[in-house]
């Protein structure tokens, strides 16, 4: 069974408004184990919808339209249904006598415009409409059938969960689940993910090894992630060989791992000092308080941050944070930086950053020369730093440099938890 979703309103297009509900239902038709291969966005023009719908259905099972249900003259999805399936309108007077008695309820009187919603094609059946007006539609054509749903999202939900996905699972005869665990990376290009992964990727495409997919998604300054789906005849079953998928992905790519599915980089950090019992305490330069920014959005991070200088200027350098007078684009003004950090927050590890963002030069350094510092628990009096070379402008290179500088932190972390005792 494949089920196409069209999401109707010229707003979409115009990006003023964000298509979320077909995300959503491309989400619940994996979850109830319903391929979903195409969504489409039209505007509204019935010749345009028409055209999009006859598109959808010759490619697919079913098609689920959303929006273009209400009142207003632009609403036209019912017509475009009509048209597809060759049929008339009926006004449904029960329909418009529910819709008159909510306002009614309301104490407010129905604009007459309201009975559209109660138009519906010959030959469809209603869904009924239990949190707001318009009802939505299941409509045959020949052996295949359209849904429509309201456009606002409490309402599509209801109508999903309650009368469109168990009519699509009866239709298929079968019931599977389909689910996907996104791992996100840090550090490697998505064609050296491809590399590591080959040997796994071949393994899966011979169809013996659990029906497993994986897939890349670029997500810019976030890394690269790495998109694992298996499709199952039940839940659990689909959940173990998701688990066994991940383990197969996570022992070839390792540390490159950062987080799974919503986790960040910053929350992944923060699981390892609350684990380890430590706190953190960081000093940014050219990142200008982006990485304090990126830790405090972590829910429950004050139980591990203590704060953050930011210490954009060279005096602050030098006077607060007791970095030794002399270029501050270097590796030893990195380290001291951490040190001073530890030291003036009372935190457990010192974090810094310090380097030439662009457009100019700075202390002999060209853009892209990042130096991070870090002062560990039982590490050197002296911190230590690392360099770091990024590319791209002014923004690209402070948002690099917060990841990769917390992506170095969180592998310090993993090695001090993997030690053995002292």
């Amino acid at each position: 069974m494949r089920c196409e979703v069209v999401a109707v309103g010229t707003e979409l297009l115009l990006g003023q408004i964000v298509d979320t509900n077909s995300s959503w239902m491309g989400e619940r038709l994996a979850l109830a184990g319903i391929d979903s291969h195409f969504q489409t966005k039209v505007g509204d023009n019935l010749e345009r919808i028409v055209q999009a719908l006859r598109i959808a259905l010759s490619r697919s099972d079913a098609v689920i339209v959303c929006g273009g249900l209400g009142p207003t003259q632009d609403d036209i999805t019912r017509e475009a249904i009509a048209a597809v399936m060759n049929v008339s309108l009926v006004r449904d007077d029960e329909i418009g006598e529910r819709i008159r008695s909510m306002f009614s309820s309301r104490g407010r009187e129905m604009p007459e415009n309201n009975l559209r919603q109660a138009d519906v094609p010959a030959g469809a059946s209603v869904i009924d409409q239990v949190r707001g007006t318009a009802p939505g539609l299941i409509c045959p054509v020949g052996h295949k059938v359209i849904y429509a749903v309201p456009g606002v999202p409490y309402e599509m939900t209801e109508m999903m969960e309650r009368a469109i996905v168990p009519d699509l699972q009866l239709r298929a005869g079968t019931v599977a689940t389909i689910l996907s665990r996104t791992l996100k990376t840090w550090g490697a290009a998505e064609s050296k993910l491809a590399e590591l992964l080959a040997p796994r990727l071949e393994a899966l495409e011979g169809g013996g090894d659990g029906g497993a997919t994986i897939a890349f998604l670029a997500s810019g300054i976030e890394g690269i992630k790495v998109r694992l789906t298996v499709k199952s005849p039940d839940a659990e079953a689909a959940k173990g060989l998701l688990s066994a998928e991940e383990a197969q992905v996570r022992l070839i790519l390792g540390d490159l791992v950062f987080g799974v599915d919503d986790d960040s980089m910053e929350s992944s950090v923060g699981h390892l000092l609350r684990a380890a019992g430590w706190s953190l305490g960081v000093a940014e330069s050219l990142t200008g308080g982006l990485v304090g920014s990126r830790l405090t959005n972590v829910v429950g991070a004050s139980e591990w941050f203590r704060g953050g200088v930011v210490s954009y200027a060279s005096e602050v350098k030098f006077d607060v944070l007791g970095v030794p007078e002399g270029p501050v684009v270097s590796a030893e003004a990195a380290a001291a930086m951490a040190v001073g950090a530890r030291r003036v927050l009372g935190s457990d590890v010192g974090l810094s950053f310090t380097g030439v963002a662009g457009p100019a030069e700075q202390d002999g350094q060209p853009p892209g020369t990042v130096f991070v510092g870090l002062a560990m628990p039982g590490g050197s009096d002296a911190g230590e730093s690392v360099l770091l070379k990024l590319p791209g402008d002014r923004e690209r290179v402070r948002q690099f440099a917060a990841i990769s500088g917390l992506d170095l932190l969180r592998k310090r972390l993993l090695a001090d938890a993997a030690a053995p005792p002292s």
